[in-house]
């Protein structure tokens, strides 16, 4: 049972490989030229509140204010693993619905809420999906593999191709990254969030739809962050990287 697990695993994660290296498409390119304009019709002082809720939880993830991980239960096998991680992606997914729903009900006010509060919940889970894989984020530099994973799903396929690069080689590019947070690169990464999800959580904000496309949108996106994240941890386990069956990656 847990070889055929195995092989079903395999799959998914040379599938996630493939998508990670791709080039960007047409419209990959085109979608970030309108995000752009988007952000130029947004007000300031909305882009402002929205800038300091994510430079603040970064900072926190950074150096570990308020994120506290799970005791973690020893599953003896890889499929005991990650049916634990499905249990808690699930139960982050619901909770972030709940909240888009919540604050997307409440309007323009309530949605600016939305960003720290879903934020906040995407990084708790990260931190669990960690601990479950038997990663110990109490290190600094795990922490960082988790901002990476991050990136790759709120960033576009370009700024994608680069993290998943350093990702792929992790143990050697983790000791060339530095150990003062001030020198991590977090500026680039609020900015591919925001545009990343700009466009979705502008619905949030308009009245009579906004609890139903922010319930939609929390839980697809907290839902796709989790997958990223079993695979992202799937290539740094030994059951992946003994398989010498796994494909060249494409660049």
């Amino acid at each position: 049972m847990e070889s055929a697990y195995l092989q079903i695993a395999l799959n998914e994660l040379r599938q996630w490989q493939s998508a990670m290296s791709k080039k960007p498409s047409f419209l990959n390119k085109t979608t970030k030229k309108v995000q752009g304009k988007i952000n130029r019709i947004i007000p300031e002082k909305i882009h402002q509140v929205i800038t300091k809720a994510i430079k603040e939880i970064t900072r926190a993830v950074l150096l570990g204010a308020g994120f506290t991980t799970r005791s973690s239960r020893k599953e003896k096998s890889l499929e005991e693993i990650e049916s634990r991680v499905h249990e808690r992606i699930n139960f982050y997914s619901s909770s972030a619905a709940a909240e888009g729903a919540v604050t997307g009900f409440g309007g323009f006010l309530l949605s600016l809420a939305d960003f720290p509060l879903w934020l906040t919940l995407k990084m708790k889970m990260l931190f669990e999906i960690a601990s479950i894989y038997g990663f110990d984020t109490k290190d600094y530099k795990e922490r960082l593999y988790l901002l990476y994973i991050f990136q790759l799903v709120f960033s576009g396929q370009e700024r994608r191709n680069e993290i998943y690069s350093i990702m792929e080689n992790w143990e050697v590019e983790k000791e060339k990254l530095p150990d003062d947070m001030h020198q991590f690169d977090w500026r680039t990464f609020q900015l591919e969030y925001r545009d990343y999800i700009d466009l979705a959580k502008l619905l949030q904000m308009i009245p009579g739809v906004g609890a139903i496309a922010g319930a939609l949108v929390n839980h697809k996106l907290t839902n796709k962050l989790g997958r990223n994240a079993m695979n992202a941890y799937r290539m740094r386990r030994s059951e992946f990287s003994n398989d010498k069956q796994l494909p060249p990656q494409r660049r």
